[in-house]
């Protein structure tokens, strides 16, 4: 089938009553131009609602991608930043709204940068910058941006993250640790930031910082270094206090 066809049937679902996640004209005309299929391998899968896993990150449903554009709300010619760029559809998506060279997008996993880069230049979106760095930096040398959108959850908005909003920016993020929450939050010369609005409930995993990649041999810090430590005492036994040696059979 026509590739055009699935992505109007996709969108026309996701304004249906049923699920009433786009609802813009603009979200909805940016969707419908944005060729899915360049960014998940089966073509028929790519317009299904649901979510994929890559390199061991989430790929994200349409449905969920609608969430956050209408929360984030880019015109055309504003700065915008994606943070956790994953494999670059939401980008492209924000390169329709605000116009490709006026995106950039990170992610801390190397393998997803290069495969962001090469899907958005495959769907026309070449000019999107996307660069690995750490979420929680940033690009602090592109900024200031009128949006940024967090694809990753955080118990706070990340200070730095704020710091490179315009001053009449918006900041859109899975906001919360068990319990997460869609939050808009803007800066404010005051208090740093406030929250001007909240979308309804969310489940993202929680933003990674360098070292917790899915291409470390280990992503769980604590588990690792327990293990380090227990392998260190175990060096320092004496004979008697190794478990292993099996004394009857040494006798």
């Amino acid at each position: 089938m026509d590739p055009a066809v699935l992505r109007d049937d996709m969108v026309d679902s996701l304004e249906h009553e049923a699920k009433r996640c786009v609802r813009s004209e603009a979200v909805s005309v940016a969707m419908r131009a944005v060729p899915r299929e360049a960014f998940v391998d089966d073509e028929r899968a790519a317009y299904a609602d649901r979510a994929f896993e890559r390199h061991g990150t989430r790929v994200l449903a349409p449905s969920t991608a609608a969430r956050l554009l209408e929360a984030l709300v880019p015109e055309p010619g504003d700065e915008v930043l994606v943070v956790g760029a994953g494999v670059g559809y939401t980008a492209a998506v924000c390169a329709e709204l605000a116009g490709a060279r006026h995106v950039h997008a990170v992610d801390i996993d190397r393998r997803l940068v290069y495969d962001a880069r090469s899907n958005l230049a495959e769907a026309g979106y070449g000019e999107v910058l996307v660069d690995c760095r750490d979420g929680a930096d940033g690009l602090p040398e592109y900024a200031p941006y009128d949006r940024v959108l967090v694809e990753a959850a955080a118990i706070e908005p990340p200070r730095r993250l704020v710091r490179q909003l315009a001053d009449d920016g918006r900041l859109v993020l899975p906001l919360g640790g068990g319990e997460q929450t869609l939050t808009v939050v803007e800066p404010t010369a005051t208090r740093g930031y406030e929250t001007v609005g909240r979308r309804g409930t969310t489940a993202f995993a929680p933003m990674l910082v360098e070292g917790e990649q899915a291409t470390t041999v280990e992503r769980n810090r604590t588990v690792r270094e327990d293990r380090e430590h227990a392998e260190r005492a175990a060096e320092r036994r004496k004979g008697w206090e190794q478990e292993w040696i099996d004394w009857d059979r040494e006798l």
